[in-house]
C-alpha cells in the first residue's frame, strides 16, 4: 500500500467525542481532509455534515466504507459494535482510529488486531491522556528519574453524569472500569512501562438504588489494586453520578519523590466572600480538560499513516486495559484476586 500526501477520513458515530474528532480534522490536522459521516440516526447523521460543511453522510457505514475517497476512519460507535465495524473497515483498505475501549473482550481485540495486520492498515486506539500536556511532562520527568524508582501509580476518574440505561447491564457496558476507568488503565501501564501482573477489584452501587434489583451487578464506584511485572503498584478508583464534576488524577510515587497530574478547576479564579466561603468553579467535563490533547492525538493519527510508523497507541494497547477490565469485572463478581 502506497503512502499518500493526504488522507480523506470519515467519521462512523456522530456524537460527542466523535464530533470533537471531526472538528479537528476539518481544518486543524495537516495532511487531512474530512470526506462524510456516519450515523444510525438520519437526523444525527444529516445535521453532522452540516456542521462539517460536508455533502457525504450515510446511515450505514458499510456505505461510507465503500468511498474511494474515504482512506481513514474514525470509530466512535457503541463498543459493542467496534469489533465489527472495525473488521470491516480494515477488510474495504481503511486506515482505522478506535475510540476506547476497544472491544467488549480481549478476543474481539485479537481479531481486530489481526484485520488491520492482515490488510495492512494502521490501527490506533484512543486513549488521548497520553497526548495531554501534563501528561507528557509528567512521563518525561519519571523516565529522566526525577522520582527514583516508580514505587505507586494512584489514578482516579470520577464523572459528574448519571450512567445511562444500558451502561447498567454489566453485558452491554463492561461496568464503569471500561467506560470511566480505560483511561486510568492505560496510564498506569504507560506510565509503568509495564504490564499489570496481579490485581483485585471491589464494586458497589451507591448513587443509583433505584436499579439494584433489575441490574444487581452495577456498580457506579469501583477500586482496583494490583501489582505490575516490573514490580511497582497500583491503585485505581472510578466513580459514575459523583454529581460534582469531572475529576481526573495521576499520582506517581518514587523511592526519591512524587509527580502529581491532574486539574480539577474550570480556570485560576478562586472567590471568597464577606461570610468566610471560598469557592472555585469544578471542571464539568473531560470534553473541556482533554480538548487539546484530542487534537494532538488526532494530528498523531494522520503522521503514523503519511509517515507510515506505528501508532504512537497500538491495538495491543487497547487489547491489555480490556484485559484488565475483564479481570477487573471477575475480581469484582468472585472476591477473587487475579492474575494476568
Amino acid at each position: 500500500m502506497g503512502v499518500p500526501e493526504e488522507i480523506g477520513v470519515g467519521l462512523i458515530g456522530c456524537g460527542r467525542a466523535g464530533m470533537i474528532h471531526a472538528r479537528n480534522l476539518v481544518n486543524k490536522v495537516p495532511g487531512a481532509r474530512m470526506e462524510a459521516v456516519a450515523d444510525v440516526n438520519e437526523e444525527t447523521a444529516r445535521e453532522a455534515a452540516g456542521e462539517l460543511g460536508l455533502s457525504k453522510w450515510h446511515t450505514d457505514y458499510r456505505d461510507l466504507l465503500n468511498d474511494g475517497r474515504v482512506g481513514a476512519v474514525i470509530v466512535v460507535a457503541p463498543t459493542d459494535l467496534h469489533c465489527a465495524i472495525v473488521k470491516d473497515s480494515a477488510a474495504a483498505g481503511k486506515h482505522v482510529f478506535c475510540e476506547k475501549p476497544m472491544a467488549m473482550n480481549a478476543a474481539e481485540c485479537g481479531e481486530m488486531i489481526g484485520a488491520c495486520d492482515k490488510a495492512g492498515v494502521k490501527l490506533q486506539i484512543g486513549f488521548m491522556r497520553r497526548f495531554d500536556r501534563s501528561f507528557m511532562e509528567a512521563k518525561r520527568l519519571l523516565d529522566e528519574g526525577a522520582i527514583g524508582d516508580l514505587v505507586l501509580i494512584k489514578s482516579h476518574t470520577r464523572g459528574p453524569s448519571k450512567p445511562r440505561p444500558w451502561m447498567y447491564e454489566l453485558k452491554k457496558s463492561n461496568g464503569i472500569l471500561a467506560e470511566v476507568n480505560s483511561h486510568d488503565i492505560d496510564a498506569v501501564r504507560w506510565f509503568a512501562g509495564s504490564d499489570v501482573k496481579k490485581l483485585y477489584a471491589i464494586g458497589g452501587n451507591y448513587r443509583n438504588p433505584e436499579v439494584r434489583d433489575e441490574y444487581p451487578d452495577y456498580y457506579d464506584n469501583v477500586v482496583m489494586t494490583g501489582t505490575l511485572a516490573s514490580g511497582a503498584q497500583f491503585q485505581i478508583d472510578g466513580s459514575a453520578y459523583t454529581q460534582y464534576g469531572y475529576d481526573s488524577h495521576v499520582e506517581l510515587i518514587g523511592t526519591k519523590g512524587l509527580l502529581h497530574v491532574g486539574r480539577d478547576r474550570a480556570n485560576s479564579v478562586v472567590v471568597t466572600t464577606q461570610d468566610g466561603r471560598t469557592a472555585s468553579h469544578f471542571v464539568n467535563s473531560w470534553m473541556t480538560l482533554f480538548l487539546d490533547a484530542y487534537l494532538r492525538e488526532d494530528i498523531s493519527f494522520v503522521q503514523a499513516i503519511l509517515e507510515d510508523k506505528q501508532p504512537s497507541v497500538t491495538g495491543y494497547d487497547g487489547l491489555m486495559a480490556v484485559a484488565i477490565v475483564e479481570a477487573g469485572n471477575h475480581s469484582i463478581l468472585t472476591g477473587e484476586v487475579i492474575e494476568l
